[in-house]
């Protein structure tokens, strides 16, 4: 998949008031920091912003443009105003390349397990787990197929395949999903 680019420019000014100019023209404050705690202001479009920020995921990395410079960034937190639905404020984190990131990261389940056809039942025990990878390497989800556990067995974090460049912190044994047998 493609990353996804958002437009930003630096701003100058900051408080309550420059906020709400911003927010008043269809912008939204924003912050851009750095590995080594550097922060940039950012304005960014609001329509813009939800686009992506209604479908990604907190380990989805973005193509962040200021003023025609591009960063590789995750959009860290944002403030959101539950009322008005609408964005408040975002952080955005643009790591070193080369740095390594510990995330906890959704494992998505695909598939019937072959044992909940044969009558059994299946028990989702775990559905995250924490890996260490490169801001390039993040993967928004990991996908597991579960169609060929049976009865009795589950699928274990070692059983999940993960891209080149990614390393599971979580312990191997744990499982992340179980079928029991029918009664």
């Amino acid at each position: 998949m493609s990353k996804q680019t958002l437009n930003a420019k630096v701003r100058t000014a900051s408080g309550k008031t420059a906020a709400k100019k911003l927010r008043q023209v269809g912008s939204i404050p924003a912050v851009m920091y750095n590995e080594k705690g550097e922060a940039t202001m950012l304005e960014v479009n609001e329509v813009e912003f939800n686009k992506i920020w209604r479908t990604i995921t907190p380990t989805t990395s973005i193509n962040l443009v200021v003023d025609g410079k591009e960063h590789l960034a995750l959009i860290k937190d944002t403030e959101y105003n539950i009322r008005t639905d609408k964005v408040l404020h975002a952080d955005f984190f643009v790591p070193a390349a080369d740095e390594k990131l510990v995330m906890k990261i959704k494992v998505h389940f695909t598939g019937t397990p072959a044992g909940v056809l044969k009558g059994g039942f299946k028990k989702e025990r775990n559905n995250e787990i924490k890996i260490k990878a490169a801001i390039a390497d993040l993967p928004e989800t990991i996908v597991a197929d579960i169609s060929k556990i049976n009865a009795s067995e589950a699928l274990r974090v070692k059983d999940l395949e993960v891209a080149k460049g990614v390393e599971i912190l979580t312990d191997m044994e744990l499982p992340l999903v179980t079928v029991s047998p029918a009664r």
